[in-house]
């Protein structure tokens, strides 16, 4: 391969599109590759489906230069590509937390009787370990030359321009030095700008993406059962995490207490992990993960425990404003969405909810139609006796009190996801409250026997 290496992804979802935005804007020509007639359309008229922050002006600019085309046909795409990236959805299987292989299978399936010339196949979804020596094994028998190598993603919805094109890593699971020089190729620039370059044979690099997430849930989870303990002695959870982070062993990236992670990506995988493990009769060592899944989820219900208190134990027909429905800011996804989930809590409590959101209002409204929705930020707030900031969107973390004082019917706000100065609001008048930040010491009593002596209410259930 002297010529410049074309190079198609198959599979045009965010990861695709993202990557074969990313790739032509590096100069390699591309072909993004999906069954999906309606949306190969949309993205050769320079249309995304989804909300990526400067992903839409790359995509045009791929095709106007003409390095970048989106097409249906697999002869096509095995007539054009060197180097064929797959860039498939692993959504959990229904009914199970193991992942769903069917659509990378497709890909394969579909491509590989068609290959006869030398290329590389090489596969970015995330996937159980030992999913690609079994493709590898599939790929074989299409004939001398064609090698399956994996190449995790590590994009973050928001920042996935970013991510691409100035990665802080780049894993190339191999299974020979021309498969490892091809990569290089590929992601030459990065690597010039200083990107480390990690080659391992492919079970390692299956793992590095799962791995990956599964300490990043461990150490949110981690913050938020802190959270939990402050919560019963009076401590203050923010002051805990900076302590915490101050520790260089440890570092402050990841020790934001609030209701806690989601996406379509970090609870999947981590879930899909554990699925894995037992399979392999590892279990045991990854049992730690499921009590991480378990303090995620109870933030959730956490939050709703605390509207119910703002509502004196009953919130049947009481208007609540909800800020956020993304599960992260700078992404209009849903999928496991914290704040929608904690809106349907909600809801199933009787709320009268208005949940507003920059970017994700369209995608939460076909997800939970049940819920209300607001154009603008004033309108979901006006009249409400409750407000939750629960994604935090800049214009939420910026918001002042008097910008919500003539509009709601009650000032209660609580604090999701911990951005808000308290003292503000407090002086202000408002009954601030956030996870981890007791209002006052909690008597000598012991918990339980507080919790009892409150009695009644509608404490949230999952």
């Amino acid at each position: 391969m002297n010529d410049p290496l074309r190079l198609t992804v198959l599979g045009a979802g965010y990861l695709g599109s993202t990557h074969a935005a990313c790739m032509a804007s590096l100069g390699f020509d591309v072909l993004g590759v999906d069954t999906d007639a309606e949306k190969v359309d949309q993205l050769n008229a320079g249309h995304l489906p989804i909300y990526e922050p400067g992903l839409t002006a790359l995509l045009r600019s791929g095709l106007d230069s003409r390095r970048l085309a989106f097409t249906t046909s697999y002869p096509h795409a095995a007539a054009f590509g060197d180097v064929h990236f797959i860039c498939a959805g692993t959504p959990p299987q229904p009914g199970s937390h193991h992942a769903d292989l069917s659509q990378v299978n497709r890909c394969v399936a579909g491509l590989a009787p068609l290959l006869d010339r030398p290329c590389l196949v090489v596969g970015k979804s995330t996937v159980p370990v030992g999913t690609a020596r079994r493709l590898a094994a599939e790929l074989a028998e299409a004939g001398d030359g064609v090698e399956l190598a994996w190449n995790p993603e590590f994009l973050r919805e928001g920042s996935a321009v970013a991510d691409a094109l100035a990665p802080d890593r780049i894993v190339a699971g191999v299974m020979s030095p021309w498969a490892e020089g091809i990569l290089r190729q590929v992601y030459a620039r990065p690597i010039a700008d200083g990107t480390p370059f990690f080659v391992t044979e492919l079970e390692t690099a299956e793992l590095a993406k799962v791995a990956a997430n599964a300490f990043l849930a461990t150490k949110i989870s981690f913050i938020n059962a802190m959270a939990e303990v402050c919560e019963a002695v009076g401590g203050n959870v923010r002051a805990l995490a900076q302590i915490l982070g101050a520790d260089s062993r440890i570092g402050s990236s990841y020790l934001r207490p609030g209701i806690g992670f989601g996406g379509g990506c970090l609870p999947k995988d981590i879930r899909a992990f554990i699925a894995r493990a037992a399979e392999l009769e590892t279990d045991q060592a990854l049992g730690f993960l499921r009590e991480v899944d378990a303090i995620n989820l109870r933030r959730r219900t956490r939050i709703a425990d605390l509207a119910c208190e703002l509502a004196d134990g009953n919130l049947a027909d009481v208007p609540v404003c909800v800020l956020g429905a993304a599960f992260k800011p700078g992404s209009d996804d849903v999928r496991d969405s914290p704040a929608l989930d904690v809106a349907q809590i909600l809801h199933g409590m009787g709320a009268r909810v208005t949940v507003y959101d920059p970017a994700a209002l369209a995608n939460a409204r076909r997800a939970c139609p049940e819920l209300g929705y607001a154009a603008t930020l004033a309108e979901a707030a006006r009249h409400a006796y409750l407000v939750l900031l629960l994604t935090e969107w800049a214009e939420f973390a910026q918001l002042r009190p008097d910008d919500l004082d003539t509009l709601v019917a009650q000032r209660n706000i609580i604090d999701g996801r911990g951005v808000l100065d308290p003292a503000p609001w407090r002086a202000a008048g408002w009954n601030y409250r956030a996870l981890g930040m007791a209002l006052t010491p909690p008597p000598s009593t012991p918990l339980a026997a507080r919790r009892s002596a409150k009695g009644g209410g509608q404490g949230a259930s999952r």
